[in-house]
């Protein structure tokens, strides 16, 4: 135990005659961690946000398609769903874009419905939405400036300005789901958008027996072939996609980064400097055995990967649920002008995490330990002739 208490002893005052090399060396294996690690942490936890946030979700949404693109449904419609074994009860929706002038944002304005009182809680005010009354995200009130009592001017498909008091302001903690959300009463949004009482935006459907959500879908889609049925597992489905995809968009984005430090492990595992050689060949030749030199550039190699992994990871962690993930969160919350301003939960992936140390700390440490190797078994004589 001694003797290696004293080899790791000796690695530690061997890296600090090199201290600016190994500094730099830290400081760059630092940055590809933080880099790395800070897109996984991120799309983790979106990914578990969207599982947390749809898990209310309704199970089957059924939408009208007209040359592929969401078109405006017929209440009729209903009838024929209700027809259909196993489906319960069925609520039209009512919802759109608005898109405000003033703010250069896009409103998702809804219309009140029985039931959704229940799955959201205010921070202020009521949800008695009446009559030239709105209910609006914490995003929309403080890019109008809104307060309870104030006025919201929504502009109309008719070109009419009309007037609503707002009657509350959702909460800070589910501002994922109603940042940029505006809540109006039925008769209010027909007349804003000017949709007829015979139409719907698209229908919710219940669904008895969860295990025939898909066999529903496929009757839906045969009695009404114009129609889309959405399944809640197809949403989390495509949300697990979308973040995949801009994660490795963000990924290419620091392709170079990554390259570069691909680079210099490389240019480590091709060969050492000749001041490294020469203090190799000056412990073999005061008796070390290549066990005691492999062991050393194992310390060696080990304290300089976990110190950057550590250092890199702590980074990322912090970046991600401490600083707001200002750096990669616009690439992978989208387009958005009014985003929501969140507090991810912290999720860790243990395989993730692995998987992150297999990829950089294990090529690292093969990459200093192989070249010592070659420089202990040569004849010392040899290496210090140059």
């Amino acid at each position: 135990m001694i003797k290696h208490l004293k080899i790791l002893e000796f690695a530690l005052s061997s890296l600090w005659r090199r201290k600016f090399k190994n500094l730099g060396l830290i400081v760059v294996f630092s940055l590809i961690i933080f880099t790395l690690s800070s897109i996984v942490f991120l799309t983790y936890s979106f990914k578990r946000e969207a599982v947390a946030v749809l898990k209310d979700a309704p199970e089957l949404i059924v939408q009208r398609l007209s040359a592929g693109r969401h078109e405006m449904m017929p209440v009729e419609y209903m009838k024929k769903i209700k027809d259909i074994p196993g489906v319960g009860k069925i609520v039209p929706r009512l919802w759109g874009y608005y898109y405000d002038i003033s703010t250069g944002g896009n409103y998702t304005v809804m219309a009140l419905r029985e039931g959704l009182q229940d799955k959201i809680s205010l921070m202020e005010g009521s949800f008695v939405v009446g009559s030239g009354s709105c209910v609006v995200g914490r995003g929309v009130a403080d890019a109008r400036f809104l307060d309870i009592g104030s006025i919201m001017p929504l502009i109309g498909a008719d070109g009419k300005v009309r007037r609503f008091r707002v009657a509350g302001i959702f909460t800070d903690e589910s501002n994922l789901l109603t940042n940029d959300l505006v809540i109006i009463g039925e008769k209010d949004f027909r007349e804003v958008f000017r949709i007829p009482q015979s139409i719907a935006t698209d229908i919710v459907v219940q669904i008895y027996n969860p295990t025939e959500v898909d066999n529903i879908a496929r009757k839906i889609k045969e009695a009404l072939p114009d129609t889309r049925p959405i399944t809640r597992r197809e949403i989390l489905r495509t949300y697990d996609t979308l973040f995949d995809w801009r994660s490795g968009m963000v990924l290419t984005m620091f392709l170079g980064a990554i390259l570069a430090f691909v680079i210099l492990a490389w240019d480590k595992a091709t060969g050492l400097s000749a001041e490294e050689r020469h203090e190799i060949a000056i412990l073999k030749a005061i008796g070390w055995e290549t066990s005691d030199v492999m062991e050393l550039k194992f310390w060696e190699g080990f304290i300089i990967s976990s110190l950057s992994f550590l250092t890199g990871l702590i980074g990322g962690y912090l970046h991600i649920y401490f600083f707001g993930a200002s750096i990669f969160s616009p690439a992978l919350k989208g387009w958005s002008v009014i985003f929501p301003e969140f507090r991810l939960v912290p999720y860790i992936n243990i395989y993730q995490i692995a998987v992150l140390l297999f990829f950089t700390v294990i090529p690292y440490m093969a990459a200093t330990i192989v070249p010592s190797w070659k420089a202990a078994i040569t004849d010392p004589d040899v290496v210090m002739r140059g």
